[in-house]
Order: C-alpha cells, then structure tokens, then sequence
C-alpha cells in the first residue's frame, strides 16, 4: 500500500470511528458498541504514541478535545475579462471581497481526529464546516465554505465609462447576489516526523517540547463554483462575454518545510510555507445569451432624460438570460501558494491557539481570467477530557 492510499485509509477510517464515538446511543453501546469502541480507541492511542521521540514530543493522557471557537474568513474572487463594446475597447475587473465572515462555533474530536462547525455572527452571510485528521507523519484537512455578495467591487477601463459612472458603480448593490461555493482539501507529510508535530501545531492532540523543523510534501484538491445567472445580472453577464456560471476543479502538488519554534515551556509557534505546482485546472464556464442586444437598439437604452427609477423598470422588465451551452476549458499548469502560522499555549489541560491559513488559487477561460484568494484566522480555547 502507497503512503497515500495509506493516508486516505486512515481519514476514512477515523472519520468514521469520529462519528460513531459521537453520535451512537446508549443502548447501542450496551450491545457491544463500547467494547469496540475501547478497542479502536486503545489503537488510537498507540497510534499516537508509537514512534515519536519522547524528548521532542509529549502525549497527554487526555484524548478527548473541546475546542470553543472564534474564525475570521474572507474568499476573494476577481475575474477579468476585455472585449469591445460599441466599437470601443473595453477592460474589466470585477471583484468579490465580502466584508471578513465572523463566526463561532466548536471543534470536538479523540487524539488526531476532530470536527468543527461554526454560525456566522458578523460580516457577509456564510458557513464553514470542516473536518481534519492528524496522525504522526500524516495530516488530513477538509473544509467547506459558502457565502454571497450583493455589492461586487466592478472596475471598467473604458473611454465609455465616466468616473461619474464609476462612482456610481462603487453604490451599486445587485437584486440577485453572487454565490460562492468552495471545498478545500489538503494533506501533508513531514518527513522528519519522530521529532517534529503538526499535530501540537494545529490541533494540539499533543505537545511540541522542544524547537525542529520539517521538511514536508503535500497535495490540494479545490473546488469553486461561482454563480450569477439571474436576468437581473444580465449586463455583467453580457459583458463577462455571457459567461454566468463558472466551476473550477484543480489539484496541486507541492514541497516545503515547516518548522516548530518552542521558546518556553508549554509556548510553540509554528511556520509552514509550500509553493504549490497545479498540474489539474480545469473549469467549465455556463454560458447564457441576454437580450441586451436586442434592447440596445431601443431607444430607452439610451434616454438619459428620464428618471432613474422610470428607467430601471424599463430595464428589469426587458432584460432576460437563457441558457446557452457550456465549455469546458484546461487552465494549463500554473503556481500557487499554501501557508499556515500557529501560535499555540499549553498550560496543564487547557490550551489556548491562534491559526490561520493562506491559498492564492489561478485560472483563466478564453477572454477571462481570475484568481481565488481564501484566508482564515482561528482562535480558540480548548480543554482537554
């Protein structure tokens, strides 16, 4: 067996025994549940032991972790395209940068293996659910993300455009929002894994003693779909050369190093940084045609006598999109970028940690082009049972 079906094995192996641990009842327990549940947890707890140096790394007798946590996100999205328009060229930039999502929540999980969820309390609407598993010389992260913009930041290079209108632009807020959904999923090996513990880094199931570095391999797998195709956006998705909808699936290879910096007792800060080759970029792009064209040689279209909201209506009541074919186009090899920092404290069974994580994702279709850039920032308190 490879090191990476080992690795996936393992994932789905704990995910699994996560589950059950948490959610099974007590009388399924007394049927002989628990006994096997003992089992599985006595293997995981070997597991946790098994090969480290103990000067290096120590192993709590608590496996249990409860984690009350605070997360700061933002998913930024710019796409680019150029294009004429009424014999004019044209250069745009539209960009997505909700306000940062603020949410709250718990992470739960036995040793290296835990769940977390949080609520959105603050900044765009969104949610996060993540899953992760963190073995010796292996760790396993999945996150999921959703969130909407109403207000896009839209920049248009154009002798068509006035900074009268761009100022304009900056207020306006769309009747249908922008949807984003990500998924992100990660794993890393650390070579020099005896000595070295991602694991008293990101999920303190155990706990750096003195300071070592690592070098690393890892691979990402990233999923982004992005979705405008409402009538009401029919202008954007005329000018985006009427792309509406786009999906984006891109796998990624890469080698670091990371490094476990313990300054005093119970205190470690911890720095990864892998430059990441994307050998798989492939996005498929959902193309709608508008009746802009038609509605251009209208002579509303272009009446700047009227009021506004007499023209708006005009406007909503004529502008219709309708579904037109889909591409799917290969981005071609590019270079991305996945950096983590933690600060973590342990003080007998409570441990405080602050983490955060930085993807810088590439692509283009054609005319359009764009990049995905996604940051968190955790803090949480936890305690050991």
């Amino acid at each position: 067996m490879t090191n990476h079906s080992h690795a996936i094995s393992f994932a789905q192996r704990a995910l699994g025994i996560l589950a059950l641990i948490m959610f099974s009842s007590p009388v399924s327990a007394q049927t002989g549940l628990q006994g096997w549940l003992k089992k599985t947890g006595a293997t995981l707890d070997s597991m946790a032991i098994s090969g480290i140096d103990h000067n290096y790394i120590e192993v709590p007798e608590q496996p249990w972790k409860i984690l009350m946590r605070g997360n700061i996100s933002q998913t930024t999205v710019s796409m680019k395209t150029e294009g004429v328009f009424l014999n004019e060229k044209y250069a745009t930039d539209t960009r997505m940068v909700p306000k940062p999502s603020q949410e709250i929540g718990f992470w739960a999980g036995y040793r290296g293996i835990g769940m977390e969820y949080t609520m959105n309390v603050g900044g765009d609407k969104g949610n996060h659910l993540a899953f992760s598993v963190a073995e010796r010389a292996y760790a396993i992260n999945v996150r999921m993300r959703s969130f909407e913009s109403s207000n896009p930041d839209i920049d248009i290079d154009s002798r068509l455009v006035t900074e009268a209108d761009k100022a304009e632009m900056e207020k306006l807020r769309l009747m249908d929002p922008i949807h984003v959904n990500t998924t992100f999923a990660d794993g890393y090996y650390f070579f020099n894994n005896r000595r070295f513990s991602y694991a008293a880094a990101y999920d303190q199931s155990v706990i750096q003693k003195r300071s070592v570095g690592a070098p690393m391999v890892g691979a990402m797998y990233h999923y982004t779909h992005i979705n405008y195709a409402a009538a009401s956006n029919g202008s954007m998705i005329h000018l985006m050369h009427g792309v509406g909808r786009v999906k984006q699936w891109q796998g990624s290879v890469g080698a670091g190093y990371a490094y476990n910096w313990v300054p005093a007792r119970g205190l470690l800060v911890s720095v990864m940084a892998m430059p990441m080759l994307t050998f798989v970029n492939k996005l498929k792009a959902y193309n709608f045609d508008t009746t802009i064209p038609e509605m251009m040689d209208e002579p509303m279209f272009w009446n700047a006598d009227i009021p506004s909201d007499e023209w708006d209506k005009w406007y909503y009541e004529n502008i219709h999109i309708a579904p037109s074919g889909h591409q799917t186009h290969n981005s071609g090899v590019s270079i991305g970028f996945d950096g983590r920092v933690s600060v973590a404290y342990n003080f007998g069974r409570y441990f405080l940690n602050v983490n955060g994580q930085f993807n810088d994702i590439r692509y283009h279709h054609n005319e359009t082009k764009g990049y995905l850039n996604d940051w968190f920032v955790n803090g949480s308190i936890g305690i050991r049972l």
